[in-house]
């Protein structure tokens, strides 16, 4: 009954560090990032608010949750202005 050997144990994660996804905001952590999931892993998304599509580059990758960036979005609305 050696079903997840992989990674300690861990079931591997539906996402990737360094790629990119089309996702929608569904909520705000208390922090103030937006929420959007991929097959039920929470995604953290700094600068975004609930509603938005964006599109993310993943950054970071934990045991429960990731975190991201955004590269794109749907409506210009001057999110690329702050890169540094």
């Amino acid at each position: 009954m050696e079903e997840r050997k992989e990674s300690g144990g861990f079931p591997p994660k539906p996402v990737e560090i360094g790629q990119e996804y089309d996702v929608d905001i569904q909520e705000t952590s208390r922090r103030g990032e937006g929420i959007a999931r991929i097959q039920g892993l929470v995604i953290f998304v700094p600068n975004t608010k609930t509603g938005d599509h964006v599109k993310i580059r993943i950054k970071r990758i934990s045991r429960r949750f990731a975190e991201a960036e955004v590269v794109g979005e749907e409506k210009a609305e001057g999110a690329e202005e702050s890169q540094s």
